[in-house]
Order: structure tokens, then C-alpha cells, then sequence
């Protein structure tokens, strides 16, 4: 029988033992030696929750900063004005300003990873939801992107920040490193991302709450976490 998948994943899925739980430490070693791509490998996390991901009160979103950030160059954009502006665009933001930049985007301009608003702006910022919205673009105060302090978010997401939303069948996935990271900067970055998912536990949900967790390379296979353990 073929298989789908290459013999370059076979070989590296072949260092996961099947059924196998492990602790987030051997995980990262595994995921670094199974990042054998041309590239430098994306880490990801994946974790099922214990909530209906179709009720919005048991919804699991908002923001994190990594410890040792992503290893990705997050092209941030920002609402403001003023003094506001100045101060973003002092700290790195890709584009600032107010209704020019909702032109911009309006005209089609969507080369972005973050947007970040100030409050007093999302009132014309609220035109673009239908632009901003499917493509997970769009400000929001859950995920912290709508901020009296725009200087500091654009600080933060440049930095390491990264968001993360629950989807219909209750799971949360974020990007956590790369494969150049150190096992112990993986191990750090998933650790906090875990400990901040916990702390963000909905009043509804009931019993065990993170119950699967599964890191993985850009081109490589997953890996089960030892839960029990965390």
C-alpha cells in the first residue's frame, strides 16, 4: 500500500514512539531533531480544551508574550494619532496612522501580521471588520490589540507576543518557537503558553480542562504531551 506521506517524514515520524506521552523537554529534543527542512522549522502547539468551542461564554482567547519570543518578524501596523502615533511608529511599528492607513486597507492593503488600535479610533476602525474579520486581522480588547497603551503592544508583538483563539471544536494552536531555539527556550516558551492557557480557564467549563496537548514542526510529525505531568 502507498503512502501519502514522503520518506523524509516517515523516517523523522519514526523517531515518535506510537501511543507515547512525553514530557514537553523530550518533545523539543524530538522536534529539533526531526526539523531536518531547508528551513528553520516553525514549533507549534495544539491543545484541545475541555469547552464547547460553539458557545461564545466558553470562547478561550486573548495574547501571551513568550519569554523567548517567536523567531518571527511580526510586521505590526497601528491606529493612532498624535503623540499616540509617534510613539508606535518609534517602536517599529510597519505603518501608523488613522483614516489614510483605513483607506489603505480598504483599497486592499492586508500585508500585515498584527493590527493594534487605540480605543478612541475604533470607531472608524470598525469599517474594516468585514476586511480585517476572516482573515483574524481585525483589533479586539479580548485579544488585547485594542489598548490604551499602543506603544506597548506594538512593543509586545514585535517582541514575542502571540494570539490565540479557540475554534469550533474547542482547540487552541500558536506558533511557540522555532526549531534553531534551544531545547530549554522551546520547553520555557511552551511552558508559559500552557500556564497562561490554564489561567484563562471559562467560569463554564467543566472537568479537566487542557486535555490534549501536541507540538509539532512546520514538516514534521506531532508529538503527545504528557498532560498528567504539566
Amino acid at each position: 500500500m502507498s503512502s501519502s506521506h514522503s520518506k523524509r517524514f516517515e523516517a523523522v515520524a519514526a523517531k515518535v514512539e506510537p501511543g507515547r506521552k512525553y514530557t514537553v523537554e523530550e518533545a523539543a529534543a524530538i522536534l529539533k531533531e526531526t526539523a531536518t527542512a531547508k528551513f528553520d522549522e516553525s514549533i507549534e502547539i495544539a491543545i484541545r480544551l475541555g469547552v464547547d468551542g460553539k458557545r461564545s461564554d466558553q470562547m478561550v482567547r486573548g495574547s501571551v508574550s513568550l519569554p523567548k519570543g517567536t523567531g518571527k518578524t511580526m510586521r505590526v501596523i497601528a491606529f493612532a494619532v498624535g503623540e499616540m502615533a509617534e510613539k508606535a511608529r518609534a517602536a517599529g511599528a510597519t505603518e501608523v496612522g488613522s483614516d489614510d492607513l483605513i483607506k489603505k486597507i480598504t483599497d486592499g492593503w492586508t500585508d500585515f501580521d498584527i493590527a493594534v488600535a487605540h480605543p478612541e479610533l475604533m470607531s472608524k476602525v470598525g469599517r474594516l471588520g468585514r476586511v480585517l474579520g476572516p482573515k483574524g486581522l481585525m483589533p479586539s480588547p479580548k485579544a488585547g490589540t485594542v489598548t490604551e497603551n499602543v506603544e506597548r503592544a506594538v512593543r509586545e508583538y514585535i517582541g514575542g507576543r502571540v494570539e490565540y483563539r479557540s475554534d469550533a471544536t474547542g482547540c487552541v494552536h500558536a506558533l511557540v518557537g522555532r526549531a534553531s531555539f534551544s531545547v530549554a527556550d522551546i520547553a520555557e516558551n511552551v511552558n508559559a503558553f500552557i500556564e497562561h492557557i490554564n489561567a484563562a480557564r471559562p467560569s463554564g467549563a467543566k472537568g479537566i480542562f487542557v486535555r490534549k496537548v501536541v507540538l509539532s514542526s512546520t514538516m514534521g510529525p506531532g508529538v503527545d504531551i504528557n498532560v498528567a505531568r504539566l
